[in-house]
């Protein structure tokens, strides 16, 4: 039978941005939450921080499975926003989402997103990343406060989502659209075809 008919995806995350991504792939899929330990040491490069990570979270997802789970590919992947070498990750309230906004605003800065893709049969893993440079507007101050009471970015990487409200403070990007909302497909699908599963 044809392996790209038969295997599916086993997301390692919740993320619901990264669900309704890997869905309009129109490959059957799964969702398998990974509870990968998420801290890496000071001095790690931005792409070796979230390939890392994408690794532990789909290897993580991979020793629990079992039998009935060994035709798919386990998909994992992790995000940062990083602004003059300083990662950014989740603001932990909204006073800290606001105060990243303001490091963020009127300039340019960096999302790193890594992709981990292991073949449950076998154990055979693939590992990369993607690199998108977003600009963002100059704020006022009341922009900033009440983006950030909206509460869309304090569960997202540099406090904003680009797919939402965050959208109108965003005036372009260099890359991939998706990598910045969480999943670079095109990676994806490239990584995925090489473990027999084709888009299209």
């Amino acid at each position: 039978m044809d392996a790209s008919i038969t295997r599916r995806i086993i997301l390692a995350s919740t993320s619901p941005r990264r669900r309704e991504l890997v869905a309009s792939l129109h490959i059957p899929f799964d969702i398998v939450p990974s509870h990968a330990e998420e801290s890496t040491p000071e001095g790690w490069s931005p792409d070796r921080i979230v390939t890392e990570l994408a690794k532990r979270k789909a290897e993580a997802v991979y020793r629990q499975l079992d039998d009935r789970d060994r035709q798919g590919v386990i998909v994992g992947s992790d995000t940062i926003v990083v602004r003059d070498g300083t990662v950014l990750g989740k603001p932990a309230d909204q006073r800290e989402a606001a105060s990243m906004l303001r490091s963020l605003q009127g300039r340019s800065h960096e999302v790193y997103t890594g992709v981990a893709c292991i073949d449950s049969r076998t154990g055979a893993s693939k590992v990369d990343y993607r690199r998108t440079v977003v600009t963002m507007r100059a704020l006022r101050e009341e922009e900033i406060e009440a983006y950030a009471a909206s509460g869309e970015g304090l569960d997202k990487a540099g406090a904003y989502a680009i797919q939402g409200l965050g959208a109108t403070i965003v005036t372009g990007i260099e890359g991939c659209y998706f990598n910045v909302v969480g999943l670079p497909l095109s990676l994806l699908a490239e990584m995925l075809a090489s473990f027999g599963i084709q888009v299209f």
